[in-house]
């Protein structure tokens, strides 16, 4: 197992300026609109990419058993791009391509993972009580990074909290974002639109 999935940190901070504030002030220079660099993480041993038939039917699944809120992956080969359907906004102005197979990692409203953009990590969803497990598909709920999504799609995760229509933060309820771990850039995003 590479040493980015053992390692393990502190749950992340629940949504809140406060510990948003907090956890950036634990990173050497804070949020950047830059790409960090970070040592890439061997995801041959951490995920299998399944490619199904259809489009946009690809998937990848977990090859390993972590606790909720362990460290998955770390983000380390991200190029700077526009707004595409293969993007992870990083930041309020940066969006990235992953340049790996983090990339088939898929939406879903009960999420296995979160990207944590201020961090550049991929971690075991916090709130995923009995962690994630080999065979899991490795999931994230894309409005959690993503403010306004190239192309919104409609929710085939069969969850019985599904959200239908997935297009970005901007266009989900307060009600429904509060139940999910979000960035710090789509809070800020978030408050700026209400003010």
């Amino acid at each position: 197992m590479s040493p980015a999935a053992i390692t393990t940190s502190a749950p992340p901070p629940t949504n809140g300026k406060a510990a948003a504030a907090k956890y950036s002030a634990e990173l050497p220079n804070g949020p950047s609109d830059v790409v960090p660099a970070w040592v890439e993480p061997d995801l041959t041993r951490l995920l299998r990419v399944e490619h199904l038939e259809g489009d946009f039917a690809a998937r990848s699944v977990s090859l390993v058993d972590l606790p909720a809120g362990a460290t998955f992956a770390r983000i380390s080969n991200p190029t700077p791009t526009k707004c595409a359907y293969t993007s992870v906004q990083a930041s309020r102005d940066l969006h990235i391509e992953l340049n790996c197979d983090l990339v088939y990692t898929n939406h879903s409203c009960r999420p296995t993972l979160i990207f944590d953009m201020q961090r550049w990590e991929v971690r075991v969803n916090p709130d995923l009580k009995e962690g994630l497990k080999t065979g899991d598909e490795l999931t994230f709920f894309y409005p959690s990074t993503e403010f306004d999504m190239a192309q919104p799609f409609a929710c085939r995760c069969n969850e019985k909290e599904c959200r239908g229509t997935i297009s970005g933060a901007k266009d989900t309820s307060p009600e429904i974002l509060r139940q999910y771990w979000l960035n710090s850039h789509i809070e800020e995003l978030l408050e700026e639109r209400i003010s």
